[in-house]
């Protein structure tokens, strides 16, 4: 069984890259059916994770311990990003200074919760499909020892319509993409 992680980097209950997390689901359980793999998802529930803080992080608070193990049983972890100035959301750094952290405050060249963990990232924004945010998160993710899958990654721009109703469908060029991005990224984790 291959178990892929997805963070979704907004809290909004039904945020564009939510929706997107959620087609790429599908998109997954379609590509195990037809390559007769068994292959399981699972959302990284993190609300709970306070500010990273030294003076709490030993012992770590019950939401880290929590997320740590879900990321120890994870074949590869997939990221929903939106992009918010250019960059990724506040809460998903917080959530990698955590996990990026020694787990043993005796040993700091213990490895940590991320490291060498397979990666790979997709977000829906605006007219930049999230590429800025994508390669900033990409340096970070780099930068803490995660195994990055760069190329492909999938940016999904936004029309109006979108952002007016809350809602958005994937174009068939879009559907195509992420449909690489599912196959390349299975590939990456095996």
């Amino acid at each position: 069984m291959t178990n892929i992680l997805f963070i979704v980097g907004s809290t909004r209950k039904n945020s564009f890259n939510r929706q997107l997390a959620k087609i790429t689901e599908k998109l997954i359980a379609k590509y195990a059916s037809n390559n007769c793999s068994q292959i399981q998802v699972s959302y990284l529930d993190f609300n709970d994770v306070p500010f990273f803080n030294q003076d709490t992080e030993f012992p770590p608070p019950d939401s880290v311990s929590k997320i740590r193990s879900e990321f120890s049983k994870a074949d590869g972890i997939w990221i929903f990003t939106p992009e918010y100035n250019q960059s990724y959301p506040g809460l998903l750094k917080n959530l990698f200074d955590w996990l990026s952290r020694p787990m043993d405050v005796t040993n700091f060249a213990n490895p940590t919760a991320v490291q060498g963990k397979k990666v790979t990232a997709s977000g829906a924004g605006g007219r930049n499909m999230t590429k800025s945010c994508r390669e900033k998160l990409n340096e970070l993710l780099e930068y803490i020892k995660m195994d990055v899958m760069k190329e492909p990654q999938t940016g999904i721009a936004l029309g109006m319509e979108a952002w007016v109703k809350g809602e958005f469908k994937l174009t068939e060029e879009q559907l195509n993409e992420l449909r690489l991005q599912v196959e390349k990224f299975v590939e990456f984790i095996k």
